[in-house]
């Protein structure tokens, strides 16, 4: 597992860290933005928030409660009766209420089941069959719990969706700016050469047809160059979606502003990756997809867990131990069925169960769809672990042979180069080796992007960027 995350990190082993005003970039600038000030990320953030305060609200259902009840009648100057009755509630875990109050009731009219003048009891009552296990409240609380950490799953697989595609507006951003700097230097070198054949010309050394050959190259490079100037903006724009400020307002990037130059100095044959079983392993205990459906599965079972104890009758206990006056007495000194009592016994039970029978039903079956899913996700995240690494292997075999390549075209155009200064080739055949060569470096800068853009997306298939 060790190794496995140290491979989450390689892509951000070879950036430094820099800031705007340094008038650098790099991908873990980016990651950090997005993760902090893009409004799609705070928008999971406060879906985290919302379940707190959902879970919050649930646990309410277990604060203590005070009520107090007065009730009071005089007609024809007769005290009919008055009722005073303060009352403590205190809901417990297991389906247990316990509660004590006060009783103060007089009148001339007071109803005979109401005791006369003051009077305090403290009583509990007990379910023995439907939800004694789990109830309602408990079931909302234990859902509640496992949605915070849902939105926790799923803030993190909007964050890692987030990364991807700014990982990959990043890379396109970066190899646009090198493939503007490379035409730039080239068509400086071009002018130069240029330059060379104009006074070579003027000499007699050089045919007239040479400086239209050399013109020719030039505002071919020009215009290639100021096409890579188009798709440099281009790119710039599309990152800028990603990149917010700590006022919630986005940042532009501009022409000052660069790529981590460590790109270019990163050896991407250095790059280790696990092996494909170790990713799709890790892939499976850590990817928020898989999470938050576990989550769900949690919350279905919980409420199936509800749903089987509907299936029992009601059957609840009360007793409460009465004393006259307000000051009380511990009941365990005396016996609890003696003269001060109030008890009774609760049962209920629908005759067909149609409801508690349907709504069993009902869960199992949300259940059963739930392990298709997971296992339907679970397929689908390990043919793209698997596609993934397939394309990163492919990319990094081409790059080591366009390397190969880069040096043996760069050969051939200095080679060609030292037989134009003396008279030994045409300035055609050096057009063609500096095209050729030109095509080979590009290509190597869109393998290397291609590289880097799949490991970021191996990553987020497994499940984790970071």
């Amino acid at each position: 597992m060790k190794r496995s995350k140290l491979f989450l990190f390689q892509i951000l082993l070879f950036i430094s860290s820099v800031s705007f005003s340094q008038n650098t970039l790099s991908i873990s600038n980016t990651f950090e933005l997005i993760n902090q000030f893009h409004p799609i990320a705070k928008q999971a953030g406060l879906k985290i928030d919302l379940s707190k305060a959902s879970l919050l609200s649930t646990r309410g259902a277990f604060d203590p409660a005070f009520y107090i009840a007065n009730d009071q009648k005089t007609f024809d100057g007769k005290n009919y009766f008055f009722y005073s009755n303060p009352e403590l509630k205190i809901p417990t875990w297991y389906g247990i209420e316990i509660k004590g109050g006060l009783e103060n009731n007089y009148g001339d009219k007071l109803s005979a089941e109401n005791t006369f003048g003051k009077s305090s009891y403290v009583g509990i009552s007990i379910p023995l069959l439907k939800d004694l296990i789990i109830d309602k409240r408990r079931t909302d609380l234990a859902q509640s719990k496992i949605l915070v950490n849902l939105t926790q799953a799923e803030r993190q697989l909007v964050v890692n969706d987030l990364y991807l595609d700014g990982a990959s507006s990043f890379w396109s951003w970066t190899y646009a700016y090198q493939k503007q700097k490379l035409f730039t230097e080239v068509l400086d070198k071009t002018k130069d050469r240029l330059e060379f054949i104009k006074q070579s010309y003027q000499a007699g050394d050089r045919a007239a047809i040479d400086t239209v050959e050399g013109v020719v190259q030039y505002q071919n490079i020009l215009n290639l160059q100021t096409q890579a100037w188009a798709d440099l903006i281009e790119e710039q724009s599309k990152l800028s979606n990603f990149l917010w400020d700590q006022n919630e307002l986005p940042y532009e990037l501009t022409e000052s502003i660069q790529p981590d130059s460590s790109w270019m100095k990163a050896d991407i044959d250095a790059f280790t990756v696990p092996a494909l079983v170790t990713v799709i392993e890790e892939a499976n205990q850590i990817h928020p997809k898989l999470k938050m459906l576990a989550f769900k599965s949690d919350i279905l079972q919980i409420d199936k867990l509800y749903k089987t104890q509907n299936l029992l009758p009601t059957l609840r206990v009360n007793y409460n131990f009465l004393n006259k006056g307000y000051e009380f007495t511990n009941p365990l000194n005396t016996a609890l069925y003696n003269n001060n009592y109030k008890a009774g016994l609760q049962f209920g039970m629908p005759l067909f169960l149609r409801q508690a029978r349907g709504d069993l039903k009902q869960a199992k079956i949300k259940i059963e769809q739930q392990d298709l899913e997971i296992g339907q996700t679970r397929l689908e995240i390990e043919n793209k672990i698997k596609t993934y690494y397939a394309a990163l292997n492919a990319f990094r075999n081409q790059y080591k042979i366009n390397l190969k390549s880069i040096d043996n075209t760069k050969r051939l155009l200095d080679v060609e180069l030292e037989r134009f200064e003396i008279g030994e080739s045409s300035l055609f055949l050096v057009n063609n080796r500096e095209i050729r060569y030109i095509e080979v470096v590009l290509k190597g800068y869109e393998l290397k992007t291609k590289f880097l853009k799949t490991l970021i997306a191996l990553n987020w298939a497994k499940g984790s960027i970071f």
